[in-house]
């Protein structure tokens, strides 16, 4: 069990006897700064004193009196009762054998028992993938191995708007690039695609099929839209594994929109719709929604709206106990009106979270970069991950909440240097593998029993919190406090190496147990950076 955790319980069983009842959130651990005052501290005492009756230090020499765990050496009162915990350095150390032995395992939860749904990036397949999409796919995989990590069943999906307005001027678009192939005028409307992509696309059709399509009838229209369809969505699927993002389950709407599911969605919802000026409304109001919201519009089109709903309804029916989805800032006004169509289904508002992802800006020598210097267009994710590489992208794009505006230092990417984070957290890596091969014929002894340095203890007390770091930010889906996990490790591994002499041939005693440090200190900064999907080079 990890050590704030052994004292959490420690402190809610003997503040029973003051009446008090505590829950794990109740109380706050901290590591103490000076060593002198002990490993870690509590406040617990300062804050219930008032509740009590009872002034803070009596509250405090209570719990002190009754706290019981064998792995507390020794229990201090300071200033007004703040609570100082001393653990024995068999706890401390203990640590490191477990996560050597553990090894990749090392910090993963036990089963939950529950199978979430992440759904993310679903970019409409008409075009390359931009910096947002970029960003949502580092967020949403990163929060999928969280989930993972800390024991859930998790299904990573992407939707595919293959309907619509945008898919009609893809399949007119393609249509006009292929016409262009065989000498003909290149005729495109202003919503149409201009992007040059879509003229190899053509020529590729003109030599499979030559004149075939030149016709343009219905079987003309459905084959340009399915071939356009197929080959953006290839594209895209082809970013996301050279991103490392792998997806469970495509979903098209399409499939959605076949047979009779929205038209049977919609018969079970009509006690909550009515219809105003020929248009239906679904009465989302009654629910979470600030207002209520078309699913028919007045011509009788659905809006995109009503197959979203019969897609979330689809997603619970295939069993998972929570949806998640991670979109784009501006989908705001989507989550309360989804929360409450899935509410009318008889789900729990519960059921569905969705993470809101910030837009990016890039910069490069001090100056914001709206456009790309080889095509003259927006940067996609593409160039920006070929001029920067996958693990530099991955990580800075999840450093900061998703909730915050992201300004990507370009050039800071690309530094080799310790101010550049990903970059200072490989190379720790990479440091612990250079002396556990420059050490490789000293055993090691996983008992550390020689560690005593302050630099060896925060590093083991920071070791500890791997485990429930994890389950923290899976739950409150945060990779950021992963990114900032790693800083403060790969911070504590430079400390470590520069005040203590790792590798001393003539004191074996105490090489073994730091070498048997830098080896619990390499596999959890490896674990912590593949859960951001970034990878850990022995070397550098």
């Amino acid at each position: 069990m990890e050590n704030e955790k052994i004292l959490k319980l420690a402190i809610i069983e003997a503040a029973k006897g003051l009446g008090l009842e505590l829950v794990e959130n109740d109380v706050v651990i901290e590591h103490s700064k000076d060593p002198a005052h002990g490993d870690y501290a509590t406040n617990v005492a300062l804050k219930n004193a008032k509740r009590l009756g009872k002034n803070p230090r009596e509250v405090a020499q209570y719990l002190s009196d009754n706290i019981k765990n064998e792995h507390i050496e020794k229990i201090e009162i300071a200033g007004p009762g703040f609570i100082n915990f001393f653990l024995t350095q068999e706890k401390l150390t203990g640590i490191v054998e477990r996560v050597i032995n553990e090894g990749d395992a090392f910090g993963k939860g036990s089963p939950k028992g529950k199978k979430i749904n992440v759904e993310f990036v679903s970019a409409n397949p008409t075009g390359d993938l931009h910096l947002g999409h970029t960003r949502i796919a580092a967020v949403g995989d990163s929060i999928c191995n969280l989930y993972e990590a800390a024991g859930y069943d998790v299904c990573r999906e992407y939707y595919v708007n293959d309907c619509g307005n945008q898919i009609e001027h893809l399949g007119t678009s393609l249509r006009a690039r292929y016409h262009e192939a065989f000498g003909e005028p290149l005729v495109l409307g202003e919503d149409d695609y201009h992007g040059r992509d879509l003229i190899a696309l053509a020529e590729q059709i003109k030599e499979k099929y030559g004149d075939k399509y030149l016709v343009d009838n219905e079987e003309s229209a459905a084959f340009f839209k399915r071939f356009g369809i197929d080959a953006e969505l290839a594209k895209i699927r082809a970013d996301m594994d050279a991103f490392r993002v792998r997806f469970d389950k495509f979903s098209y709407e399409s499939d959605i929109r076949k047979g009779g599911t929205i038209e049977s969605t919609l018969e079970f919802l009509k006690p909550h719709t009515y219809v105003q000026e020929g248009a239906t409304y679904l009465k989302t109001s009654d629910f979470l929604d600030d207002k209520d919201r078309p699913i028919v519009k007045s011509n009788g089109q659905y809006t995109y709206f009503m197959p979203d709903i019969c897609y979330h309804y689809d997603k619970m029916s295939r069993g998972f106990d929570e949806l998640i989805d991670v979109l784009g800032a501006d989908h705001h006004g989507y989550i309360n009106r989804m929360k409450s169509a899935l509410m009318m289904k008889g789900y729990s508002a519960d059921s569905l979270a969705v993470e809101l992802v910030q837009i990016v800006r890039v910069f490069k020598d001090g100056e914001e970069v709206r456009m790309s210097k080889r095509t003259g267009k927006s940067i996609t994710h593409r160039e920006l991950v070929e001029d920067v590489g996958i693990d530099a992208v991955r990580y800075f794009f999840v450093e900061r909440s998703a909730s915050a505006h992201l300004d990507f230092n370009f050039n800071l990417a690309t530094e080799q240097s310790s101010q550049n984070p990903v970059y200072y957290a490989q190379y720790a890596h990479a440091r612990c593998c250079s002396l556990l091969n420059l050490a490789d014929d000293i055993a090691l002894d996983p008992k550390a029993t020689a560690l005593k340095e302050e630099s060896e203890m925060q590093i083991l007390k920071h070791l500890a919190e791997f485990p429930s770091m994890i389950e923290g930010a899976a739950t409150s889906r945060a990779p950021y406090k992963v990114a900032a996990y790693i800083q403060k490790l790969a911070g504590l591994i430079h400390e470590f190496y520069a005040s203590c002499r790792i590798i001393d041939r003539n004191n074996i005693e105490v090489t073994s147990s730091r070498l048997a440090l830098v080896k619990a200190c390499k596999i959890v900064i490896k674990n912590g950076l593949r859960l951001l999907g970034v990878s850990a080079p022995e070397k550098m």
